[in-house]
């Protein structure tokens, strides 16, 4: 999730949807033709474009693909990994002018339902890609739908936790992490005093402000009543509550820019005691001198405002181009590669939330207990609203952010998040 939002506003996206359905993707009409008896000789080659950390992530899914090409060695997978910052206007620029789309695309659940919204995704229920659709969680498959059908398979899941060194806190007098964000700020406070190293890191990002809003009781929207709610007395003390971590000290003032690296890097260094991070973390995580001892790191809910912990829902699906000249093939793809099998390899070998019950019941997985932990956050995050616009919430409310630690009051600074908010959801109130 860490680089799963675009900078840069879609906001042309939903004005170009009719002209969009009717040609520039080639939508198809959802009526997908029989597949061949035997599956394993469709031919042809499909493009898939991967958004994982090429270091880090990359190696697993390589090595997934060349497990699939021998399974169906008629079929050739051309891999190219695209920053996730970019692919989403990537994808749909290319989508629009009906040339150099991929035929698969892995899609941050956000960014589904505006592609599927625009006509850029082919509709996928009576085909070979949707398998065994009751061993799916709920949340994540809810963000594979649109207007009633399905235009995606949830590839993997995510939520975000605290994360945090065991040995610094211990050191500052503490056996546990913090419940909640008054104890939260005392724990960071003590880390300061009694260590020298910093309390919490910030990540200054849309989706690492979420669990402060949710904490309070507040949201973005009310998509059951089509308000518009960021502007509430909620988000404002959940914002105050973030400017009071960092003119206590108990986070230091992160930089605007380049704020995830940095909090990564102070973590893995033994510079800040805790951060808010999410399970695809935790390959890099491993990587820092300070957790060499894999038992030094640990992972708990995030700190609960004065209503609940509210940890927010993301993650990625896989979704075939509605161009695609290998429908057959990019089906084949999707049924294997969200498969319990598969998702079991990604989350043993990276840490990543398979998005299948029973993926989570395979002894692989059963092994990693930095995953089992995610478990239950995972089972009561808040969950996002699945709408075309759903991928153009973050960057208004990112500036909203910004603007918040560079000392615009939180009602100010929510202010401005619901103009641009009403800016391009017009029939919302």
């Amino acid at each position: 999730m860490r680089r799963a939002f675009s900078t840069v506003t879609v906001v042309a996206a939903l004005a170009v949807a009719a002209s969009a359905c009717g040609g520039a993707g080639g939508a198809s009409t959802g009526t997908a033709k029989p597949a061949p008896a035997d599956p394993a000789q469709i031919a042809g080659e499909i493009t898939w474009w991967d958004t994982t950390r090429p270091d880090s992530e990359g190696p697993t899914f390589r090595k997934l693909i060349k497990e699939f090409e021998a399974e169906y060695p008629k079929i050739k997978v051309k891999y190219v990994n695209v920053p996730s910052d970019q692919a989403q206007n990537q994808f749909q620029t290319a989508a629009q002018a009906g040339s150099g789309a991929p035929d698969v695309i892995r899609s941050e659940v956000a960014w589904t339902s505006q592609f599927a919204s625009l006509g850029y995704l082919q509709p996928l229920a009576g085909t070979r890609a949707v398998d065994d659709e009751s061993d799916y969680l709920p949340g994540p498959l809810s963000s594979t739908t649109y207007a009633g059908k399905t235009y995606a398979v949830p590839q993997v899941t995510d939520t975000l936790a605290l994360i945090y060194n065991k040995g610094l806190l211990k050191k500052a007098g503490h056996d546990r992490a913090p419940r909640t964000l008054e104890e939260l700020k005392k724990v960071a406070l003590d880390v300061k005093a009694k260590t020298g190293a910093n309390g919490l890191a910030l990540n200054v990002d849309s989706y690492f402000l979420l669990p402060f809003l949710y904490g309070e009781g507040g949201d973005l929207l009310d998509v059951t009543t089509k308000k518009i709610v960021v502007n509430s007395p909620a988000n404002a003390r959940a914002l105050a509550e973030v400017a009071d971590l960092v003119t206590s000290g108990a986070a230091p003032r992160p930089a605007l820019q380049d704020s995830y690296a940095n909090a990564m890097t102070a973590l893995k260094d033994g510079k800040a005691a805790m951060i808010y991070n999410g399970p695809w973390a935790l390959s890099e995580i491993y990587q820092g001198k300070e957790f060499k001892d894999k038992a030094n790191l640990g992972i708990a809910p995030v700190p609960a405002g004065s209503v609940r912990a509210g940890a927010p829902t993301g993650g990625w699906n896989l979704a075939v181009y509605a161009g695609s000249k290998n429908l057959d093939a990019s089906y084949e793809f999707l049924r294997f590669m969200s498969s319990a099998a598969a998702q079991a390899t990604v989350s043993s070998e990276l840490g990543l939330l398979p998005t299948r019950a029973s993926s989570f019941d395979d002894p692989k997985v059963k092994s990693r207990q930095d995953v089992a932990i995610f478990k239950p956050i995972l089972d009561t995050a808040v969950p996002r609203p699945w709408i075309p616009e759903g991928g153009q919430l973050f960057q208004p409310l990112l500036e909203g952010y910004q603007a918040l630690l560079d000392g615009t009051r939180p009602e100010d600074a929510l202010k401005q998040v619901d103009a641009k908010y009403h800016g391009f959801m017009k029939d919302w109130s």
